[in-house]
């Protein structure tokens, strides 16, 4: 029998279970804030919300959470989402330890953007996932066959070289497919380098840790969040730029500038976004996400167009059109059944950023408004 108030007998006696359970129970006023939509679909979606973000806290934090054998896993997917989660991406993270070395070995695929970025802080800490290192797989050294290795370390080394600090305890990887179907990803692993043992069965105190962390990691990302989406409310149906200082201290990809609002349509209006003169970049898109900041669902939905998919306009600028129904647009964007959500547009490695202008129109006005290009 495990001594009283020892973490074996808190594991025991189910006390660690049932403080896990009323932690997971608080982070449901976040989706009962006063100013969040309160109808069925916005509240179903956020209880879902709070469950997808426990299966990746669960992978974050007690599945993948040893730095001394990581592995990658994807911390945003089809079906776990987080801060306006890119469509066209493809995400990794690792667990790692600042005062460890680790070596990333791959296969470089032809996915036309990959980042490597290592980070420090934590949504479940202090709501920042700050960058301590990056590298632009733009930079890297390949061998004939498309093959390399990323040394993590403090110290400068030679060849590919991804810095990181005694504190950083995560690396990120971003993949961003121009087309899904045509382009391979990268095949990834990571290691620590100088260390052959086998890791240690499970035990209480790994248990409690983890489970303590997954809980406020739902907690902490549903309030960040729920914040970002409360201040979109300022500028509906516009796009501004984003504070990008905030965007790089959560964990934003350096190459990006982002733009994020809120956007909210009557059944017969339509929302017109109009970029002037789209910049020389290496990518850009615009998606549609929900009031939690999720990307609609993506894999049944056009709730996307990048620099592949938009056609553009004749003079080198593009115009999106989102709408309840089909309005035959060549770069139409679906609201997948909601009235209301947040947006984000990304420019990844622009020469010059250009600023959006948006309209709300009639759908029977659109043709009309889109002849004129009466958008301001």
């Amino acid at each position: 029998m495990a001594a009283e108030g020892s973490v074996e007998q808190r594991v025991e006696s189910g006390q660690t279970w049932d403080e896990f359970c009323d932690a997971l129970k608080r982070a449901g006023a976040q989706i009962l804030r006063p100013e969040a939509p309160a109808d069925a679909m916005t509240r179903a979606e956020g209880w879902r919300y709070l469950t997808r973000l426990l299966r990746i806290g669960l992978e974050m934090h007690l599945e993948f959470a040893d730095p001394d054998f990581p592995g990658f896993f994807a911390p945003s997917h089809e079906t776990g989402k987080i801060g306006a989660d890119n469509p066209d991406n493809l995400y990794l993270m690792g667990r790692i330890n600042g005062r460890n070395e680790y070596v990333i070995r791959g296969e470089r695929g032809s996915v036309p953007y990959l980042s490597f970025g290592s980070q420090k802080g934590g949504y479940e800490t202090n709501g920042r996932m700050e960058q301590t290192g990056f590298l632009d797989a733009a930079q890297l050294q390949l061998d004939a066959e498309g093959h390399f290795e990323i040394v993590l370390s403090a110290e400068p080394q030679s060849g590919n070289w991804l810095r990181i600090e005694p504190d950083s305890n995560a690396v990120i990887v971003r993949q961003t497919f121009l087309d899904r179907k045509q382009e391979r990803p990268a095949r990834l692993t990571i290691e620590r380098r100088g260390g052959d043992a086998k890791p240690e069965p499970l035990s209480a105190a790994k248990l409690q840790q983890g489970l303590g962390n997954a809980a406020r990691f739902v907690e902490g990302t549903a309030t960040l969040f729920a914040n970002w989406a409360q201040g979109y409310l300022a500028h509906p149906n516009q796009l501004p730029p984003a504070d990008q200082a905030l965007c790089q201290r959560v964990g934003g990809d350096p190459n990006i500038v982002y733009y994020h609002s809120y956007w909210q349509l009557a059944d017969d209006e339509v929302l017109i976004v109009h970029v002037a003169k789209v910049p020389r970049c290496r990518f850009w898109n615009l998606q549609i996400n929900n009031w939690w900041m999720e990307s609609l669902d993506y894999r049944y939905f056009r709730i996307c167009h990048n620099k592949h998919s938009a056609t553009l306009d004749d003079d080198g600028g593009v115009t999106l059109v989102l709408a309840h129904r089909d309005t035959g647009h060549p770069n139409a964007l679906e609201t997948a059944g909601h009235d209301r959500g947040t947006m984000c547009l990304r420019w990844v490695g622009a020469d010059a950023p250009v600023h959006p202008t948006t309209r709300v129109v009639k759908h029977a006005e659109l043709a009309a408004a889109l002849a004129t290009r009466a958008v301001v």
